[in-house]
């Protein structure tokens, strides 16, 4: 990915399965070309391929598993991903939290494979043990403040410039996004300002009334630093 950058993740919500994830992704395809910012999608498994076909942006996997292919019923090797269309994945969301063994073995087995890794971390110490793994990117999401309506960005500004610190000093090739209730251009400026180089968020596009208008808010937060 091209820094700064949004990513969107889909989840599951109704707004963003089936059909409604291509519409959703040629909406912020549509905001991509034209503002010039850069952003990526993360649709559901089920909608990752037909997304991929249906858009040219960077499609990440909600979550992938470290797994060999084979005899793997119910379980997303990373070579899954490759043929669908992913250039990455998001791993130990809040949501979906893994273990420090396997969120160890999926990055070794993507970065083998040539796909980029977010790492999500609720806190500091999350993020400074998963900054020793080198993933690409870490995501520091406090999960009290996701899908809310305040920002991460002036409700807990100090864990993000702590995380930035612990980060760089555990490993500097990681870099640092942030998530968690942005919704606005002055959200996401504020984040850079903090030291961090995207934003991972979800409901503040995929819930909006007009998710395009939402995006084209959120991108003159990345404009401004471009």
């Amino acid at each position: 990915m091209r820094t700064p950058f949004l990513l969107v993740n889909f989840k599951a919500y109704p707004e963003a399965l089936g059909p409604k994830a291509v519409e959703l992704a040629k909406a912020c395809a549509k905001v991509a070309e034209e503002t010039g910012i850069s952003l990526g999608v993360a649709p559901s498994a089920l909608d990752l391929a037909l997304v991929a076909k249906s858009v040219r942006l960077p499609v990440f996997a909600q979550h992938l598993d470290p797994v060999e292919t084979g005899k793997a019923t119910g379980w997303i090797p990373p070579e899954a991903a490759l043929p669908a269309g992913a250039v990455g994945t998001i791993v130990n969301h809040s949501e979906r939290k893994v273990a420090w063994e396997e969120m160890r073995d999926l990055i070794a087995r993507c970065r083998e494979l040539g796909l980029e890794v977010v790492v999500c971390a609720d806190d500091v110490a999350e993020a400074e043990t998963a900054a020793k793994l080198g993933p690409d990117y870490i995501a520091v999401e406090p999960p009290e403040l996701i899908g809310g309506d305040v920002s991460v960005t002036s409700a807990k500004p100090e864990v993000i410039t702590r995380a930035v610190e612990r980060i760089r000093t555990t490993n500097p090739k990681v870099h640092v996004l942030c998530g968690a209730g942005v919704k606005t251009g002055r959200d996401v400026a504020k984040a850079l300002e903090l030291g961090t180089v995207g934003i991972l968020l979800a409901s503040g596009v995929v819930k909006a009334k007009s998710p395009e208008k939402a995006l084209r808010d959120l991108a003159k937060g990345l404009v401004r630093e471009a």
